[in-house]
This record gives C-alpha cells, sequence and structure tokens, in this order.
C-alpha cells in the first residue's frame, strides 16, 4: 500500500492523499482580489489529483501585502472573490486552504516580474512598513516598530481574515510564520531587538504567533489550522531547529493542527544548501521532538522520494511547489508511477491514463 496515496483525516476533515500543493504567490491580484488567473491556477491542481490545494500568502491587511499585485483577504469582497476559487477546487475532490499572512518589513516590494527591486514608492503605490523591530531588510526600506496598538490590530486582523476564510469555504488556515515575514521577524532574534513582552528569550518572540494561533483557533473553531515556519536562518545567532521545536510545541497546545516546515527568508546573507529534500531533515526532528504532524518541503518532485519520505516517518505529508507548476497532474503521474490505482482521475481524461 502506498502512504503518498493513502487519506489522512484530521479534525474531521480527509485528504484524499498526502501529496499536497504549497502556497505560491502569482502577484497577480488587483487591490487585493483574486482573478480568473488564480481561479484556473489553483483549480487545475484539484484536477490532477492533489490532497490540498493550498492558495498562495493572501494579506490579512493591505499594508501586510508583499507586493502590490498581493492578494488579501482583508475585505468582504475579497471574500466572495475567493468563494467561487474554493468551490472548483472542492468540485473537483481536493480540500482548499489559505494561507494568512502578513510581510512585515518584506511588505511594499516590487513583484519578481516587474524590472525594479526594492521597495515600492508611495508615488508608484507603495506603503509604509512594520516590523517588531526598526531594522531593514537588505535593499528595502526600514521598517516602523509595532507598537502595542499595532500588535492588537494584527491579531485582530488574522482572526477577522479566518472568519471571512471559512465563510469562502478554505477548509485549512495556515498561518505564515516563516520566509521572513511579520511572524517569523518575531520569533527572530535577528529581526527582533524588543525588550517588552515580545521580544527578549523565546517565549517573548513568540508570543505574538502563539497569540494569533489563539485568535485564529478562536474565530475558526472548526477548520484546520496549519503553521508555516522556517526551521532556520541559516544564519548566526538566528532562529534554529530547537527553537523551532519547542515553538511548534507551544503551538500545538495551542489548537494548530499541523507544521509546515520549510526554511530561510529572514536574511539576505543566509547560507542554506537547496537540493531534493533539504529541508526534509527538519520535518523530521519538529515531528518526532515536538510530537506534531508536520509536512515536508523542499524540491521534492519524485513520487518514489515523496513516498519514501512519508515511509521513513519523516513527514505526514509532502508540500511542493515548482513540480505541481511544472505538471499540474503531478499525483495522477504520481500514482501511475508507483503503481496504485486511484479513483479520481477525471473521466474526461481516462483516455491518456496508462495502462499497467
Amino acid at each position: 500500500m502506498s502512504i503518498l496515496f493513502a487519506p489522512l483525516t484530521i479534525r474531521g476533515t480527509t485528504f484524499r492523499n498526502r501529496l499536497w500543493v504549497s502556497p505560491m504567490c502569482q502577484y497577480s491580484a488587483v487591490r487585493g482580489m483574486p482573478q480568473e488567473w488564480h481561479h484556473v491556477h489553483l483549480a487545475q491542481f484539484a484536477t490532477g489529483g492533489a490532497g490540498l490545494v493550498m492558495a498562495e500568502a493572501t494579506a490579512v491587511l493591505p499594508e501586510g501585502r508583499i507586493s502590490p499585485d498581493d492578494t488579501g483577504i482583508w475585505t468582504d469582497a475579497q471574500r466572495d472573490a475567493w468563494a467561487p476559487i474554493v468551490a472548483a477546487v472542492h468540485a473537483r475532490g481536493a480540500a482548499a486552504g489559505v494561507q494568512l499572512a502578513h510581510a512585515g518589513r518584506k511588505a511594499s516590494t516590487w513583484p519578481p516580474f516587474a524590472p525594479r527591486r526594492g521597495s515600492v514608492p508611495a508615488v508608484s503605490g507603495g506603503w509604509p512598513t512594520v516590523a517588531p523591530s526598526a531594522i531593514a531588510y537588505r535593499g528595502l526600506e526600514a521598517p516602523a516598530e509595532l507598537d502595542a496598538a499595532g500588535i492588537a490590530r494584527v491579531v485582530e486582523a488574522f482572526a477577522a481574515a479566518a472568519v471571512r476564510a471559512v465563510t469562502a469555504g478554505f477548509d485549512v488556515l495556515e498561518i505564515h510564520a516563516a520566509h521572513g515575514y511579520l511572524l517569523h521577524q518575531f520569533l527572530s532574534p535577528l529581526s527582533n531587538t524588543r525588550t517588552d513582552g515580545y521580544g527578549g528569550d523565546v517565549a517573548g518572540r513568540a508570543r505574538l504567533l502563539l497569540e494569533v494561533v489563539d485568535a485564529v483557533r478562536d474565530a475558526a473553531p472548526n477548520a484546520l489550522v496549519f503553521v508555516r515556519l522556517s526551521a532556520t536562518d541559516g544564519a548566526d545567532g538566528g532562529w534554529d531547529i530547537a527553537q523551532t521545536v519547542t515553538v511548534a510545541r507551544w503551538a500545538a497546545e495551542h489548537g494548530a493542527d499541523l507544521f509546515d516546515i520549510s526554511s530561510g527568508g529572514l536574511v539576505a546573507h543566509q547560507r542554506i544548501d537547496a537540493g531534493p529534500g533539504y529541508q526534509v531533515a527538519f520535518s523530521s526532528q519538529v515531528r518526532h521532538e515536538a510530537g506534531v504532524r508536520t509536512s515536508a518541503v523542499g524540491l521534492i518532485g519524485e513520487a518514489s522520494h515523496a513516498e519514501l519520505i512519508l515511509a521513513d516517518g519523516e513527514a505526514d505529508a509532502i508540500m511542493a511547489g515548482r513540480e505541481w507548476l511544472r505538471d499540474p497532474h503531478f499525483a495522477l503521474r504520481a500514482s501511475t508511477e508507483l503503481g496504485v490505482d486511484i479513483d479520481y482521475w477525471p473521466p474526461q481524461y481516462l483516455r491518456a491514463r496508462p495502462r499497467r
């Protein structure tokens, strides 16, 4: 029996398999509203057999967008624009998730398609950024340090976004605390030099994340709550795997259901060697030492590799990104490669199903 194609049930939600689509920013929204591009982009992965289709980093506040072209869920109009996209994913048999995010000091940047880099000026639609401390990411404008009222506003925004996401039909709400964005900025001593209750030791630096987990769990008691964490900053004196294990354990006690383990993104001088499965060991360590469910991510593009990761107990599910972009029917292909019979090949595509 294939573990990759075994169903997984968490808090009453059953995923038809454990080969999932990572959140991948498309930089194609208009005023935070997802477009037809997002509808086709996400629905195709469900047609291709994904167990979970995760929508991109979606800002809980307008100033939380990575770029002016990012999606959001801070208004009811945005919620209503997401609803038919979620329905299309569900109609094709997959669960739907959304990554709730705030970019902090890495907000208001030009999208990767733009000819320019760095912070977007106000005359071009940019805005002032915020962070735990007034420390700039290299090449970007310095952020303002969040005060108590600003921190409370962030927590409230995550809760309101959770309500909108559930109303739109999303099954999974992933709190983005990785890749150098706001919650990760609070976690790392390289970006958080506060001396109040949101800084200092790991408990202080994790306080905002745990408050956000509490707020999302309270706002959406029946939804699945995932947390994406960078296991290491890849820089001296930064966030590391030991702290990740500790905070994952705490977040689980606060109601988080699964941890999506990635790495890096906080500082430009990081040293991380990327290769096939390069983050799997982090997922395994968090899973075993914190006693929580995890997903592994990071250049996992072969069905046999994904199966082995699960068989070895290094993760509960596999997140993939680039391979889904190369082949939106990755799960259908993987089932054939592993010799697994699945009953969710689209009937319109059965003539292309390889014969065994």
